[in-house]
C-alpha cells in the first residue's frame, strides 16, 4: 500500500497530542459518570466495576501515549536508520508496503502500524535502508523483511 505524503515528526506529534486530548476527554467523562453512579449501597456500587475498568484502560493509554509523546520530542532521527515513528516501506516479500513504527496510537489514516514490541517491529528497528532482517512471527515460523526506505 503507497503513501502518498510522509507524515513529518511534526505531524505525528500534533496526531499523539490530539489523540491524547480526545483521551483525557474521554476520562473526565467516564469519572463524571462514575461519580454520579456512586449511589446506593455496596451492593449498588458493586455494579460498577466494569466503569471502574474503563477508566483504568483509559489511564493507561493516557500514560502511554504521554510517555510517546515524550520519546518522540526526544528522538533523533537518523537518516537511513528506521527508529520509533518513522514512515517505513518493507518488502515483506508480496512487494513494498508502507507502515508507520510505533503505537497503535500513532497509526495514520491509510497507513498500517508496526510496533516496536511486535517480532517484525524488533528486527527492523535500528535497521538500515536495504537490510534484510529475519523474524519468527509465531514459533516454528521464520520469515524475512526488506527495509526499502524510511522516513
Amino acid at each position: 500500500m503507497a503513501s502518498t505524503s510522509t507524515p513529518t515528526t511534526a505531524d505525528r506529534i500534533a496526531l499523539l497530542e490530539g489523540r491524547l486530548t480526545a483521551l483525557r476527554a474521554e476520562r473526565d467523562q467516564a469519572q463524571a459518570e462514575t461519580r454520579a453512579e456512586a449511589v446506593g449501597d455496596v451492593v449498588d456500587r458493586a455494579t460498577n466495576v466494569e466503569a471502574s475498568i474503563r477508566l483504568s484502560i483509559l489511564e493507561e493509554r493516557i500514560a502511554a501515549l504521554e510517555l510517546d509523546l515524550a520519546s518522540a520530542a526526544e528522538e533523533e532521527h537518523v537518516e537511513g536508520v528506521v527508529s520509533v515513528g518513522d514512515t517505513v516501506v518493507v518488502d515483506l516479500g508480496d512487494g513494498p508496503e508502507t507502515f508507520v513504527i510505533g503505537s497503535v496510537e500513532q497509526a495514520v489514516a491509510g497507513v498500517e502500524t508496526i510496533t516496536p514490541t511486535s517480532p517484525l517491529g524488533q528486527a527492523i528497528l535500528g535497521s538500515e535502508v536495504g537490510a534484510t532482517v529475519t523474524y519468527a512471527p509465531r514459533k516454528g515460523v521464520t520469515l524475512q523483511a526488506k527495509v526499502v526506505s524510511n522516513s
